[in-house]
């Protein structure tokens, strides 16, 4: 039996023989009496900290999963992981961390519950990479295993309007475009975030946590439920005692993971608007869990799952309204009853998804118009469009909701960096009709593959949205929106065509036709490539540094191992 799918039963190796009183006695200093060493021992990974919002209340959670697994019979082990804040790193140099952070929380998850050889996984988080990178452990390690969403914050409130932290960011541009005065930017800086919870739109915390329900590995309605709410911390309880069932049965992760319950995940994140990291994620869980899935994938489901959320960024409503409308579930019934789901996917509550969602209406409930019947979807294709072209021959990911056109041909705006793309839109250097090109941003040249929110909102606070492209190696936060195209492998820094543009070459973005090209024949191509050098590592030494060495193309999951 591989060692990544081993049983791993700590409960039967503390009681064997008198060579593990030493094991034992460290395991009284820390509450174990004798009957303790019957029952299961249950890992609590958190990602508890008071870095982000999303993650403050990790703690709590945590607390109520230990008291219903001491009450369920279980005997709870807890440890923290790390969190990075994308919202507060964003535009900076410590951006380039966020997706590095996935690695080593997945590395961290993995090595205490191996090490520790835990009977199961409890894992707690609220922030973009805590979820994947929880998911990412939960594959490798394949021991019984629940997901907890820590919850998303609730709307902020100004003169009328929901906000939420891309209202920040675009209030930037709008700021400095004369459009708003300071005053309102600052009540808009001061409002929009008001509690603990991940980012409220379906950005990529609410994105990755619909994703995780629709695998099967999380309760039913939990991805939609807020921070602060009290059924959260029901639903914690709940799942902690799912999870000694599913020991008890020895039902594992792979035994959920299969290609089906990909498609399934991919299907919702096409219906509810997701972001444009549901790609990189879901590749990266799928080769954790050994799942064969790739680009080509996302791009047939995209064209058969209508979309069906009016959500931000690109919609009018958070995801606390989505839970209200019914959440995932409601969602998941009508693509079931579409024909789009794999309904005989088994799931932890030890139901397949069919059974999960069979007492649900078939319609989305009256009243509300945040979940949109079938016959009347936003767009009648998903979002999330796969290019290829000279620019991309291992493809990009663009996001196409939200677009008055899904059309663009123009000069290139050519930028070493985000920093210096982002003063050349708060500068005015930017014309309807460029593309912009930011480069260096990927998994290696980065390194880290930094989001591009701030440019992105600070064009559309320009009210340049509709009029300009932009297209990057680099990653996009699931706040943004408009005529972009990141993920493009591969990148710059090992050689990629993107890296081969000059200031003024003919770019042309069509997601309708899944095309990103440069009006340059092959030869052109090659002769700039024969004259371009790899640039020096922007790290030698420390995290980031090993990161480059070690990452792969964003086109498989910018993974690591």
């Amino acid at each position: 039996m591989p060692e990544s799918t081993a049983p791993n039963r700590r409960s039967a190796i503390v009681t064997q023989g008198d060579h593990r009183a030493p094991n034992r006695a460290m395991m009284r200093a820390v509450g174990f009496t004798d009957d303790d060493f019957h029952k299961p021992i249950v890992a609590i990974a958190n990602g508890h900290s008071t870095i982000t919002p999303c993650n403050a209340g990790l703690g709590d959670l945590t607390a109520a999963a230990e008291v219903a697994l001491r009450r369920a019979g279980g005997m709870p082990q807890t440890f923290g992981t790390i969190t990075i804040s994308d919202g507060i790193s964003m535009g900076t140099e410590g951006m380039k961390c966020s997706l590095v952070s996935r690695e080593v929380i997945a590395d961290s998850i993995e090595t205490v519950v191996r090490g520790q050889s835990m009977d199961g996984l409890l894992a707690i988080g609220g922030c973009d990479k805590n979820m994947p990178g929880a998911m990412i452990a939960i594959a490798r390690l394949n021991v019984p295993a629940v997901f907890v969403y820590g919850g998303t914050i609730k709307p902020g409130h100004h003169d009328g309007q929901d906000l939420t932290i891309v209202s920040v960011f675009e209030a930037v541009g709008e700021y400095a475009a004369g459009r708003i005065p300071l005053e309102t930017f600052r009540a808009i800086e001061q409002h929009a975030c008001p509690g603990n919870g991940s980012c409220g739109g379906m950005y990529t915390a609410n994105t990755m946590s619909s994703a995780i329900e629709a695998l099967g590995l999380s309760l039913p309605y939990s991805s939609t439920e807020a921070a602060e709410d009290d059924e959260k911390t029901r639903s914690t309880e709940r799942a902690a005692e799912v999870l000694l069932r599913l020991i008890a049965d020895d039902v594992r992760p792979r035994d959920l993971l299969t290609r089906e319950a990909f498609e399934n995940a991919i299907t919702v994140v096409m219906a509810v608007g997701g972001s444009t990291n549901a790609v990189l994620h879901l590749l990266a869980i799928a080769r954790a869990a050994e799942v064969p899935l790739d680009l080509d994938d996302f791009e047939a489901i995209r064209r058969r799952t209508p979309h069906l959320c009016d959500l931000k960024p690109s919609g009018r409503y958070v995801a606390t309204d989505l839970h209200r409308a019914g959440g995932i579930p409601q969602v998941m019934r009508l693509l079931l009853d579409a024909g789009l789901l794999h309904g005989d996917c088994m799931t932890i509550t030890g139901k397949t998804v069919a059974e999960n969602l069979a007492d649900l209406p078939s319609s989305p409930p009256a009243g509300q118009d945040v979940i949109l019947p079938l016959e009347r979807p936003k767009y009648a294709e998903g979002h999330l469009a796969i290019l290829r072209g000279n620019l991309a021959p291992e493809g990009a990911v663009a996001k196409t909701s939200g677009l008055k056109q899904t059309r663009i041909t123009g000069p290139a705006r050519v930028f070493e960096s985000e920093e210096d793309a982002m003063a050349a839109i708060l500068e005015d250097r930017i014309a309807a009709g460029d593309v912009l090109v930011i480069r260096y941003e990927g998994p290696v040249g980065g390194p880290g593959m930094r989001e591009m929110l701030s440019p992105t909102s600070a064009i559309i606070g320009k009210g340049l949205g509709d009029a300009v492209g932009l297209i990057t190696d680099g990653r996009f936060s699931g706040g943004t929106y408009g005529l972009v195209v990141g993920h493009v492998a591969p990148e710059a820094a090992v050689g990629g065509p993107i890296g081969l543009l000059r200031e003024g070459d003919t770019i042309t973005i069509d997601a309708e036709r899944n095309l990103l090209a440069v009006a340059l024949d092959d030869a052109e191509l090659a002769t700039r490539r024969a004259a371009w050098t790899p640039p020096e590592p922007r790290y030698t030494v420390g995290v980031l540094a090993k990161y480059a060495k070690l990452v792969g193309s964003a086109s498989e999951g910018a993974v690591t191992g």
